[in-house]
């Protein structure tokens, strides 16, 4: 093989990332984009989970899953469980190419304190699971949790169990991201030497970045032999999260000589908007220096690099910005732009709009052209993620009237409520941005705890549109209002984003995005629980 297959897992292990869960729509509509990127398999969430994910998953198989000549594969996760795997076959069925994940834990710590289980008692398990996934479908991935950490002779032993059962991959995950580079050299090349039927199957490799190794180890299996490497896009993910999808395709694309020539399918082009994309939708900002979707990754400050830089480009510049699709600071649209220019140009900025939800963007985007004398891509794409976040919601602002003085700030907020009834309250606060949060809860009914609240500018200038994100965990509530709520709720964390070019409207639309994510998800969890 001289393509290297890329496993996003974005929407199943990326979203298990504290605060960073996304509905349904959130999560298709990623899909779609990581669709267009031209990834592999799409591991589109956890079924068994609960009833959201389930749903999430089969209308991803339905619609991703089927959409062209060579669409990606749609994978599912299960414990090795008979429930587990039988939710997962019914998520992804009605894809194209469905497969299902399977997997369970090896490493002596997993198996005695979690587990519970003898060596013997993990092989019988991992070749029934394996074997009865096989029964529901033809493609079956089988991971080794905490791989790194098992003894390399149980691992094979494991790993021909599965084989011997119909596992197509088998899967070397560093589940806790303890490994280094040279060791994970050593365990690809242990495995492909003694794991009978190994030249029959794909071989894969999944690390998370405890220790900030992540993509090294990634590419480390790559080199020892690994086909298929499993990432995220800005490696989100639990902890310290995953390895960066970015990071690793860029890598390989950059040294592919290094790699023997090694690639892969992705349209790097797409690299951009969608890491810009998931990052909206997570509610988790890329760092600046973030290695190639970074806001610096391409930017030259210093005076030795900015003189290379004028003479050729090659002497700092290792990969070329539109390489991955990033958009320049220029003009692409004003006042009098049309309708069908605004669609096209955010088709071209990988988010295609509906006839239905034109009219509304285009009025929002006349709004904003009136205020500001260049739009952006940036722009754009800021003002397209914020109708989204808002409209998926149950509460819709209307209007906002601030006063501000030596004492403090109060706030007219107007909502719209999940009936169409208009809500408008008043209330004080230290500065706006208090004030409005608190008009908000009391027409909300809810007190959330603010964890976070950020501000950036998208673009330069004083006219620059702002955009605004905030996480909340907790809730005190009305009783009356939300009688359905229980103590699940102080455990979670939700995030909301809103953009203006007034930053106080900007919060009070992310406030009003991140409890319309409680109050979608609240109930959900706590029926689940009841269950």
């Amino acid at each position: 093989m001289t393509s290297v297959i890329v496993f996003d897992t974005t929407l199943r292990d990326g979203e298990q990332s504290p605060g960073a869960s996304m509905t349904p729509a959130e999560k298709l509509q990623i899909a779609r984009a990581l669709s267009r990127l031209r990834v592999d398999v799409i591991e589109a969430g956890f079924p068994a989970a609960s009833p959201d994910d389930l749903s999430a998953v089969q209308a991803i198989a339905r619609e991703v899953g089927n959409d062209g000549d060579a669409p990606p594969i749609i994978c599912a996760l299960a414990r090795a469980h008979e429930n587990d795997l039988r939710a997962a076959f019914e998520a992804v069925r009605d894809a194209a190419r469905p497969r299902i994940h399977t997997f369970l834990a090896t490493s002596p710590i997993h198996r005695q304190l979690k587990l519970g289980m003898s060596r013997e008692e993990v092989i019988q398990k991992v070749a029934e699971a394996v074997a009865r996934a096989k029964e529901l479908t033809d493609d079956v991935e089988f991971s080794a949790e905490d791989a790194c950490r098992t003894e390399p002779g149980f691992l094979c032993e494991v790993f021909t169990a599965a084989v011997r059962a119909g596992a197509t991959t088998l899967n070397v995950p560093d589940t806790v991201g303890y490994v280094t580079p040279l060791e994970m050299d050593r365990r690809i090349r242990t495995v492909r030497a003694n794991v009978a039927g190994i030249e029959d199957v794909t071989l894969s490799v999944h690390c998370h970045d405890d220790l900030g190794m992540a993509t090294a180890n990634t590419l480390a299996g790559v080199a020892a032999g690994a086909r298929q490497v499993e990432v995220t896009i800005n490696g989100v993910g639990e902890r310290a999260g995953n390895t960066a999808l970015e990071e690793v395709v860029m890598a390989l694309h950059t040294r592919s000589v290094f790699f023997g020539g090694l690639d892969t399918r992705i349209d790097t082009t797409q690299l951009h908007r969608t890491s810009r994309l998931v990052s909206t939708l997570s509610g988790m900002p890329v760092q600046p220096n973030k290695a190639v979707v970074g806001a610096n990754a391409f930017a030259h400050e210093a005076g030795i690099h900015q003189d290379g830089m004028l003479k050729a480009r090659q002497t700092y510049e290792i990969m070329r910005p539109e390489t991955i699709g990033r958009p320049e600071s220029e003009l692409v649209m004003g006042k009098h732009s049309g309708r069908h220019a605004l669609k096209v140009r955010l088709a071209e900025l990988g988010h295609p709009i509906d006839d239905d939800a034109l009219d509304e963007t285009f009025a929002r985007f006349k709004a904003l052209a009136d205020r500001k004398k260049h739009v952006t891509n940036a722009d754009l794409v800021a003002l397209v993620a914020a109708r989204e976040g808002e409209t998926s919601g149950v509460f819709r602002m209307t209007g906002l009237d601030i006063k501000c003085g030596t004492g403090g700030a109060s706030a007219e907020v107007r909502l719209v409520d999940p009936r169409e009834r208009a809500q408008i309250y008043t209330a004080s606060g230290g500065g706006p941005v208090d004030a409005c949060f608190r008009a908000i809860d009391r027409i909300v009914g809810v007190s959330p705890r603010l964890l976070e609240y950020r501000v950036h500018a998208v673009t330069e200038g004083i006219d620059a549109l702002g955009e605004v994100s905030v996480r909340i965990c907790g809730a005190d509530h009305d009783p009356k209002t939300h009688p359905q709520w229980g103590e699940s709720t102080r455990a979670r964390e939700f995030h909301g984003y809103g953009a203006d070019t007034d930053i106080i409207v900007a919060s009070a639309h992310a406030y009003v995005s991140a409890l319309n994510r409680m109050l979608a998800v609240e109930p959900v969890m706590t029926r689940a629980k009841a269950s």
